[in-house]
């Protein structure tokens, strides 16, 4: 099956989506609308039973073709050391974050895999850095680039260029969180017109506070007739749920403690060129902290579903409207 079939529609339904909200909120990951603090990459020695099972995490960046403007992509808190990251024992750990772009920098298939294995590092290396324990960037902001659009990968299915980065920790065994933004400027958070981020699996740092729910945005294409949800050390710590456009609620098997859940769903024809919406509800009557949680979405072929940092095409709470009123006259024409 050709993976790029209906990624037009795809493209069309993101630009859509990003008129109708906060432009910004798809070019921060994770997003506001996930209700997610920080993603999670821990150290190559690190204990997967903390929730992160392959110790890399990749990510996409789309840039719109009409975008001639240098970009950045921004990390928050590179280090591991600080405020917010995972003490495993003394700190020790080293994340390399590489940003890649170039022929074959998304196409690849390995590139779109969820485990760190072939040619998933493929395309051109345009940026990297190794991260430690350096007080400097703990909390702070640290940018790479500047990059010319250009130097991405030139997808016309998603109407521009598209960059790869990959955060893997290469040292140690504690727990990096951190953010991203793509910005069009190296000082500041500032937005990338049309720009959106993606991911095939998601590693990520569930908030403490039991009455937020957290989400994440598998798009489904026109030929997606069921799903198979993967997650990975929730700890059982509360319930997944779907929802979409077409369902108010079908929950979703919740793992255990180091250990893999998958359950499947069908898909209704409402609900195709839409993303779900899975939520991780806490449980509110025992506070688990600092959970992490994997998780990755395939289709009945096997194919890994993109997981968009904004809703594309709605879900059952977030139906976009533009309403529009008649202006009486005040003078004649």
């Amino acid at each position: 099956m050709n993976i790029f079939i209906g990624m037009k529609s795809v493209f069309y339904a993101i630009i859509a989506c990003l008129l109708l909200t906060n432009t910004s909120a798809a070019q921060q990951i994770p997003a506001q609308e996930e209700n997610i603090p920080f993603l999670v990459t821990f150290g190559r020695d690190g204990d997967k039973s903390w929730g992160d099972d392959d110790f890399s995490q990749t990510f996409f960046f789309v840039i719109p073709k009409f975008q001639v403007q240098p970009i950045y992509i921004r990390v928050f808190d590179p280090e591991t050391s600080g405020t917010n990251d995972e003490k495993k024992g003394e700190y020790n750990t080293k994340t390399k974050f590489a940003v890649y772009g170039g022929k074959s920098c998304f196409t690849a298939i390995d590139a779109r895999g969820n485990d760190p294995i072939g040619s998933y590092k493929s395309g051109n290396l345009l940026a990297s850095k190794n991260f430690g324990t350096e007080t400097i960037y703990d909390n702070e902001w640290y940018t790479f680039g500047p990059f010319n659009p250009s130097e991405g990968e030139f997808v016309e299915e998603y109407g521009g260029y598209i960059f790869k980065v990959i955060a893997e920790g290469v040292l140690g065994d504690d727990g990096n969180l951190y953010r991203y933004f793509l910005s069009s400027s190296s000082v500041e958070n500032k937005v990338v017109e049309g720009g959106n981020g993606f991911t095939y699996e998601y590693t990520f740092r569930l908030t403490d506070n039991q009455n937020t729910v957290a989400h994440l945005y598998p798009y489904v294409d026109e030929n997606v007739v069921s799903v198979k949800v993967s997650n990975f050390d929730f700890d059982n710590d509360g319930k997944i749920n779907i929802v979409s456009v077409a369902k108010n609620n079908e929950f979703s098997a919740p793992s255990g403690d180091n250990a893999w859940a998958t359950s499947e769903h069908k898909i209704v024809e409402k609900e195709k060129q839409t993303t779900l919406d899975i939520q991780f509800i806490k449980n509110k009557q025992e506070l688990m902290k600092s959970n992490n949680v994997t998780l990755f979405v395939t289709n009945q072929y096997g194919g890994l579903l993109p997981l968009y940092t904004v809703p594309i095409g709605g879900t059952s709470n977030r139906n976009y409207k533009i309403n529009f009123k008649e202006k009486k006259k005040t003078i004649p024409y």
